[in-house]
């Protein structure tokens, strides 16, 4: 089997959350182009049935299953719907998330329902997910988990406390799943985005300048579809716990010059 014969996934079954837009849409579109079927997960009905629409017509199979993945018992109704729709599960795509109510506040304006819902959207829901999938994969030989954390995963944000605390712990728990599961057959990796298209538009035009991307240009949507594939596929299946930054060489310095300076004034003493 060449090369490319190894990155199809044809008669696999995918799960995307966040599949309404951005991000989402596009992987669960690479997934379908490269033969998966593909469930598709979001709050919003109207964007993953556009999508699971895109899906159909690159021949796939494609469910729709309205998900608020901040509810523990609807990601697993999502799982569950999964497999009695087409009988297994291959690949989980844990990409839902970001910034909510409490971010750009100080620590002590943020309120316990703050908190938690944001930590709740960005890193629960992937644990959520991940425990209702995991028993189905091991039945099974084995699978791929993907989770989609950030690089304010691996740095602070000033008045960012809750995205980049939940970010950072999806890293580690990717880790935590491939030590665990690699016995089982199933690789969990981890893509840290860049900046896209989709993001706020005043941060993209801080950005235009091109003085933190390195390749003086924000991602496009399709650029991150490919990765996802690679992932799901039997190229990586020697590929365990590691993170993938899709982000123009933005983090290839370290902590990338994004306004985390500290404004205190140099003393001279």
């Amino acid at each position: 089997m060449g090369v490319l014969d190894k990155l199809r996934l044809d008669g696999r079954v995918a799960i995307v959350t966040g599949a309404g837009r951005g991000l989402g849409r596009a992987m669960a579109l690479a997934l379908a182009e490269a033969g998966a079927d593909v469930v598709c997960a979001a709050r919003s009905r109207d964007q993953i049935e556009e999508t699971a629409s895109l899906v159909r017509e690159k021949g796939r199979r494609a469910l729709v299953v309205p998900t608020d993945v901040s509810r523990p018992e609807q990601c697993a109704a999502l799982i569950e719907a999964a497999i009695q729709e087409f009988g297994k599960l291959d690949v989980l795509v844990n990409n839902a998330g970001g910034a909510t109510p409490g971010y750009g506040k100080p620590v002590e304006e943020i309120t316990d329902e703050e908190w938690h819902l944001g930590i709740d959207t960005n890193l629960s829901s992937v644990f959520y997910c991940c425990r209702a999938a995991i028993p189905h994969l091991i039945r099974q030989g084995g699978g791929k988990i993907i989770n989609v954390a950030s690089g304010y995963g691996l740095r602070g944000g000033r008045n960012n406390f809750i995205y980049t605390s939940a970010k950072a712990a999806v890293i580690n728990f990717t880790r935590s799943l491939a030590l665990t599961y690699a016995r089982y057959n199933i690789q969990s990796n981890c893509i840290i985005p860049g900046f896209f298209p989709h993001d706020d538009p005043q941060t993209l035009e801080y950005l235009r300048g091109g003085q933190f991307i390195p390749v003086g240009r924000v991602g496009r949507d399709e650029e991150l579809g490919p990765a996802c594939v690679f992932l799901a596929s039997p190229l990586s299946d020697y590929m365990n716990g590691q993170v993938i930054a899709l982000d123009g060489g933005g983090l290839a310095g370290g902590q990338a010059p994004t306004g985390l300076a500290p404004r205190v004034p140099l003393r001279e003493d």
